[in-house]
């Protein structure tokens, strides 16, 4: 039993940073659909949404990030401003999946925005761990 409770503790300290990503990452996600899905059904563009809800979501998530997942909290202005260079990268990409998604694969807008954020938050980890939040 003390092996099982060790091996767990070893997987959730390697771990720890992908999974408090994942939720919190899950909670921007969850603003950035809210604030895309509600410009969608008030007839506006699902691109100029998608910018919108993208920027809604950079924010939510480099809050929560900063404070709560890595701790880190030196040279805010500076790591925001990565996070955000980072977060237009995510932009593009999703405008880009998006406007192919819908327009020459006919996807329903909710559905193909749901495919981009799975896509473009594990794209972001991997690029904030290692840039933005480096120690």
């Amino acid at each position: 039993m003390a092996e099982i409770i060790t091996f767990i503790k070893t997987q959730y300290a390697r771990y720890r940073q992908l999974f408090l990503y994942g939720i919190i990452g899950g909670i921007s996600a969850f603003v950035d659909f809210c604030v895309y899905t509600l410009l969608c059904k008030m007839g506006i563009s699902y691109l100029f949404s998608n910018v919108i809800s993208v920027h809604c979501g950079i924010i939510c998530s480099f809050l929560l990030n900063r404070s709560y997942n890595f701790k880190v909290k030196d040279k805010a202005k500076l790591r925001f401003l990565s996070f955000y260079i980072i977060g237009l990268i995510g932009l593009a990409i999703s405008s880009g999946m998006l406007y192919l998604a819908i327009s020459y694969y006919h996807f329903n807008e909710i559905y193909a925005k749901v495919l981009t954020i799975i896509v473009v938050a594990l794209f972001q980890f991997v690029l904030n761990k290692f840039i933005t939040f480096r120690k």
